[in-house]
């Protein structure tokens, strides 16, 4: 944004007299008796109101878009490299329960591969856990930040989008019907039509659905026996943990995307806060050497 500067005179400046304000005759540079301690402080560029002492204000709902995207965005790549170590924990697990077909197995190398399954799940869990949450937690301020960009509330209240995307199964079929909302309501769309989901938003919602029904049947798989049902759950927990990995890929994706079409950067007016070049500037004059602790 193009900014006018306009400089008035500070009160007291000219002396009142008979004709009117009559300025005061130049007396040359200002000097003072001792060193000035007045003048801005040595410090980068802040936000307003982040001074020491002065009281903190909160962000605006953009701010915190951007500022939980970075946090989602990275705990999801984490979930997406544990998800991917998972599986191949589980495909080293087929393997060699097609060894076993032909002879015993070493002691210490199904230990290995047991810890590092056991290992690969529990991480990728948790992980998944609080990637899930900061998620959820985005997605309730993108929808504050989309309140105040389109004008008009959500058609979905606050309890009821938590308690679609918290209770399991009910998500399945919310959390796709609230990306749809969001989208449309970032792109400004007409607030008496009827959100219609991208083709992203499609796809996460397919793949959404059909995580969530791998991870359910992998869950009852581990209750049946025999030695087929446990090769049979292997092959599911590993498809189901690819599942997870592109699942978290798709989701990083519809964030980034979100954040662009709610707080969009134009790259035209960045600016680097740097001196790149300096070009046709004549030579400055040198200045003259002064002796160690002088004042002048």
């Amino acid at each position: 944004m193009r900014v006018h500067w306009v400089a008035t005179p500070p009160p007291g400046a000219y002396q009142r007299g008979p004709g009117g304000y009559r300025p005061r005759p130049y007396s040359g540079p200002p000097s003072y008796p001792t060193p000035p301690r007045w003048g801005f402080p040595s410090l980068a560029w802040r936000w307003p109101r982040s001074v020491p002492g002065a009281r903190p204000e909160a962000p605006a709902a953009i701010d915190r878009v951007r500022m939980l995207a970075r946090q989602a965005v990275a705990m999801l790549w984490l979930l997406v490299a544990l998800a991917v170590l998972a599986a191949a924990a589980e495909i080293w697990r087929y393997v060699l329960l097609l060894q076993s077909r032909f002879g015993a197995l070493s002691s210490g190398v199904v230990s290995a591969s047991d810890t590092f399954v056991y290992t690969g799940a529990s991480l990728a869990l948790a992980v998944g856990t609080i990637a899930a949450g900061l998620t959820i937690w985005w997605l309730y301020v993108a929808r504050l930040a989309a309140t105040e960009v389109s004008g008009y509330e959500p058609g979905r209240t606050n309890k009821q989008f938590f308690w679609g995307m918290l209770v399991p199964g009910v998500n399945l079929a919310v959390a796709g019907s609230v990306f749809a909302e969001l989208e449309h309501t970032a792109e400004r769309g007409d607030p008496k039509q009827r959100p219609k989901p991208g083709k992203l938003v499609k796809w996460w919602w397919g793949l959404w659905i059909a995580d969530g029904l791998l991870m359910a049947a992998t869950l009852i798989w581990r209750f049946r026996d025999g030695v087929q049902a446990q090769a049979d759950g292997v092959v599911l927990a590993a498809v189901t943990d690819l599942g997870g990995a592109a699942l978290a890929v798709l989701t990083l994706l519809l964030i980034r995307r979100f954040v662009k079409l709610l707080a969009p950067i134009d790259t035209a007016n960045v600016r680097l806060m740097r001196v790149v070049k300096v070009a046709d500037a004549p030579t400055p004059p040198l200045r003259a050497t002064r002796s160690f602790g002088s004042v002048r």
